[in-house]
């Protein structure tokens, strides 16, 4: 996944369709919003209508009372319409606003289940642009297009009737060019498709270097590639604007020649009805109402057509969002899964992982017995961290099974594995808050001596007594305000204070100075003395403190304990 998803389909007019889960728990408000729609739009029709009874009822009679009368309901119409038309659009876009919520919701609940891998091949600029700019274009369609797309359609229909119903051979010269300006709209709008989802791809490009130049400014500053990074940012905007200007130039036709078109019929109309005037005794007042009519039927055309750019923008965006949705979980919780209380002992049986054609673990067979101190050794690339993540199923082993109290792992509720079994990742990851927010991360009725016992476990209290503000001191930008020591064990604090039974700590002192990392590892089986602890390390004291030691070695475990080696 270089930035796109592999197989990703082309945007569709489907995209629209797979948006009814979403909508379905509003339909009872959608439809009353459709029916202060279709109240707003016989008001607007009433109008020309009555413009038609001014003319020949009270003008050309020159009766004053039936001029006024009429003149007082066009008045009491105009004023209902507003206010019609203020409630529709009012609880539209607040519906509009609580469905996007849903989507939004729904999306990043997804995104929590897919495994490390994902993240690991797909750009980041591609799933922020997704999430962030495909999602507000969407939103900004829902709130403002749709509802403007059905209260057009709605009055174009209802100016076909009074058109027809006024005068039909009238109505025929009016609607002959229609043919002509529908194809001329179609092929423009298939165009226009291809093209917004080219521009939204080349955006993706855009920010993909952006999120790379700015995470990597330092290897930049330092290589002296100031200008080497400018010129590709200058070639990635290049094809960025010229996918742009395409597309706009594809807008503008899109809209602009049916609508001349449609302007032309107008022509047509004045002439054949003036002639029917002279000729055919047809009424003055029939004619101004029926180009009048014409003259709003032209509006919602020419409004549909200029609203194809944003319809566009908004399937391409929807068929992005929904390639995310269609990205597979490889891990899923089973229908019948049961609640895992405590977790024991982690038993390893014939494990196999491959990445890709690679076979990183092969026949793992191994038990960590509940309650040890383990530690798993062995060179980059072995698939230490890949044990670690089969323990918590971010993956599942490609063959054979991992037992936790003689259970399969796949037998149990995610949310109560993860709870028991606590991963420390190697990189240790901080949101841009407060360090007491951040080891009490997502608990929010901890209490702060809870925090502070956890920080005093994971030896962050003389560190934080050195700072003004103490625990409310911001960690900055993935707590780039911190040293990467200070973040490990802020990150080792919260995994200490949710007490799990397991807990696996990837290379948890790699940057810590060797008296804090004997002080930090001497306090981990005090703070959890009935937990299960592994420890993947480089590190002599925190193997040397270990009941037992996992050693990798072609993707096959060595287990030494209490001094004896046993092949597994």
């Amino acid at each position: 996944m270089s930035g796109s998803l592999p197989g990703a389909p082309v945007a569709d007019w489907s995209a629209y369709k797979r948006l009814t889960p979403f909508l379905r728990p509003y339909r009872g408000a959608l439809l009353m919003v459709l029916a202060i729609s279709l109240l707003s739009t016989a008001l607007g029709l009433v109008q020309p209508y009555l413009s038609k009874l001014m003319i020949d009822q009270a003008l050309l009679k020159k009766d004053m009372g039936a001029l006024v009368r009429i003149a007082a309901i066009m008045i009491g119409v105009t004023i209902a319409g507003f206010g019609v038309n203020i409630l529709a659009s009012y609880r539209y876009v607040s519906l509009s606003a609580a469905m996007l919520y849903d989507i939004r919701a729904a999306l990043l609940r997804h995104l929590q289940t897919l495994s490390p891998r994902f993240y690991g091949s797909f750009r980041l600029g591609d799933l922020v642009s997704r999430m962030n700019s495909d999602v507000s274009d969407v939103q900004r369609i829902a709130s403002d297009t749709m509802l403007s797309v059905v209260s057009n359609l709605l009055f174009f229909v209802g100016c076909v009737a009074m058109m027809l119903w006024l005068d039909w051979r009238l109505f025929l010269v009016s609607v002959v060019l229609v043919p002509a300006s529908l194809a001329t709209f179609a092929y423009y709008q298939r165009r226009l498709t291809a093209l917004t989802r080219d521009m939204r791809e080349k955006g993706a490009d855009l920010g993909s270097l952006l999120v790379d130049t700015v995470m990597g400014m330092r290897v930049v500053a330092s290589l002296r590639a100031g200008e080497h990074e400018v010129g590709r940012f200058h070639a990635r905007n290049d094809a960025f604007v010229g996918a742009m200007l395409r597309m706009q130039v594809a807008s503008f036709m899109t809209g602009a020649l049916p609508g001349t078109l449609m302007t032309a019929a107008t022509s047509a109309v004045i002439l054949y009805g003036g002639w029917r005037i002279i000729e055919d005794g047809m009424s003055i007042g029939t004619l101004v109402a029926f180009m009048t009519y014409h003259m709003r039927l032209l509006s919602p055309i020419q409004t549909l057509m200029g609203l194809t750019s944003g319809l566009a923008s908004a399937r391409v965006s929807l068929g992005r969002i929904f390639e995310l949705f269609d990205t597979k979980a490889e891990v899923a919780e089973r229908a019948d899964a049961v609640p895992m209380m405590r977790a024991g002992a982690i038993r390893f049986e014939a494990v196999a992982m491959r990445y890709d054609r690679d076979a990183v673990l092969r026949d793992i067979d191994l038990t960590i017995p509940q309650g040890s101190l383990c530690a798993i050794l062995g060179p980059s690339g072995v698939g230490k961290s890949t044990m670690a993540d089969l323990m918590v199923r971010y993956l599942d082993p490609d063959a054979g099974r991992i037992l936790v109290k003689g259970r399969d792992l796949r037998d149990y509720r995610l949310d109560d594995l993860r709870r028991e079994i606590i991963l420390v990742d190697q990189s240790p990851y901080l949101f841009n808050d407060t360090i007491a927010a951040n080891i009490g991360f997502a608990m929010p009725h901890v209490s702060q001596d809870a925090i502070e016992a956890a920080a005093h476990a994971a030896g962050l209290e003389s560190f934080i007594a050195r700072l003004p503000q103490g625990y409310a001191t911001r960690a900055g930008e993935r707590g780039m305000a911190l040293s990467a020591g200070e973040r490990q064990r802020i990150v080792l604090a919260r995994a200490l204070l949710r007490s799990p039974s397991v807990l696996i700590l990837d290379e948890p002192t790699s940057a810590l100075d060797g008296e804090t990392e004997q002080r930090v590892a001497g306090r981990l089986r005090a703070t959890l003395p009935d937990a299960t602890i592994i420890v993947i390390t480089h590190k002599p004291v925190l193997a040397q403190m270990a009941d037992m030691v996992v050693t990798l070695v072609d993707g096959r475990a060595q287990v030494e304990q209490r001094g004896a080696l046993i092949d597994a």
